[in-house]
């Protein structure tokens, strides 16, 4: 019955400043725009193939995390400068100052993260071939191809 996720939703502090964020930085394009409320929506890749709702929420905001697929040579090659050249920070799962991005073995998965305006935690991931190997861990990406090799 279920084939994938559709949509996904998150808090905004300012929502003018968050489709500006998701369509120029990010490049997701405005789907809708409800004018009697303070809601976007906005496409994810391909037109109806997956969407992003922004509610702007004045207080108490909730920060959240989801991930965007992409491609494993994009996330490998192009990630990092992407990001930084946005003047965003990216880091890996272990927070620990590498700018990489990393694999979580028992998927395999290959991720990178970084954060939104408001602090909602963003983040690149592919699903890489093979079989997972959960006893690795979360790796770099040259110790996944080192130890996957055979």
């Amino acid at each position: 019955m279920i084939t994938g996720l559709y949509e996904t939703h998150i808090q905004v502090s300012d929502l003018e400043s968050a489709i500006a964020f998701y369509t120029e930085i990010l490049g997701l394009k405005l789907a809708h725009r409800d004018e009697t409320r303070p809601i976007a929506f906005l496409w994810i890749g391909k037109e109806k193939q997956a969407m992003l709702g922004l509610w702007e929420q004045k207080e108490n905001l909730q920060p959240r995390h989801f991930a965007f697929s992409a491609d494993e040579n994009d996330i490998l090659q192009y990630s990092v400068d992407f990001l930084k050249n946005r003047n965003l920070k990216p880091y890996n799962f272990l927070k620990d100052g590498i700018e990489k991005p990393m694999v979580f073995a028992w998927m395999p998965a290959l991720a990178i993260y970084f954060k939104d305006p408001d602090g909602n935690q963003l983040e690149f991931i592919s699903i890489l071939e093979g079989e997972g190997k959960p006893e690795l861990g979360v790796i770099s990406y040259e110790e996944w191809v080192l130890k996957t090799k055979n």
